[in-house]
């Protein structure tokens, strides 16, 4: 998320996300990762999120090679009102977000949410989410996206945690009350 609350561009930009990536981010992100087992996806972000993770699982020697071995082997629901049946390995589609609640009581590790914006937008509406792990990186962008843009009431958040990281990244964990 930039300093102004937009998750991504107007048309779903996302250049200035991949800046900072340094080791400490890297390993904060693999270490979340392993918390969960199950991953929620928006049907527009899918595509994109599958094909860039499944392309580094031919290249052992690049960085994201680990990180993409999870994003690929967990299972991934896709909501979507318009798909039928999933094109990508690994994955399901639902058309409710009401299915996240018979999710969370399904025995395993906790489940992430990857977005995008639309769908996370909806889940933030809905209430569906228990903690958020919000990335505020040090950019502004102006105009874009936005996760809680569709609430319509006063939404309080705790905060439960807060690390800053070399690169100026800052992460704050939430929970709603």
């Amino acid at each position: 998320m930039t300093v102004d609350g937009f998750v991504c561009g107007p048309n779903g930009e996302l250049d200035w996300m991949t800046q900072g990536w340094t080791d400490d981010v890297k390993k904060y992100v693999m270490d979340l990762t392993d918390t969960c087992d199950t991953i929620l996806l928006g049907k527009n972000m899918t595509d994109g999120f599958v094909t860039y993770w499944e392309s580094l699982l031919d290249k052992p020697e690049d960085e994201g090679y680990l990180f993409a071995q999870k994003m690929i082997g967990y299972p991934k629901v896709v909501f979507s009102k318009t798909l039928t049946e999933s094109k990508w390995n690994n994955t399901i589609v639902e058309k409710s977000i009401e299915i996240i609640d018979d999710l969370k009581k399904e025995d395993g590790k906790d489940i992430i949410v990857y977005g995008g914006a639309t769908f996370v937008s909806s889940l933030v509406k809905a209430n569906l989410i228990d903690e958020y792990y919000l990335v505020i990186n040090p950019v502004a962008i102006g105009n874009g996206r936005r996760i809680f843009g569709e609430i319509d009431h006063k939404f309080n958040l705790s905060l439960v945690d807060s690390i800053s990281f070399d690169t100026g990244k800052v992460l704050n964990k939430y929970i709603p009350n």
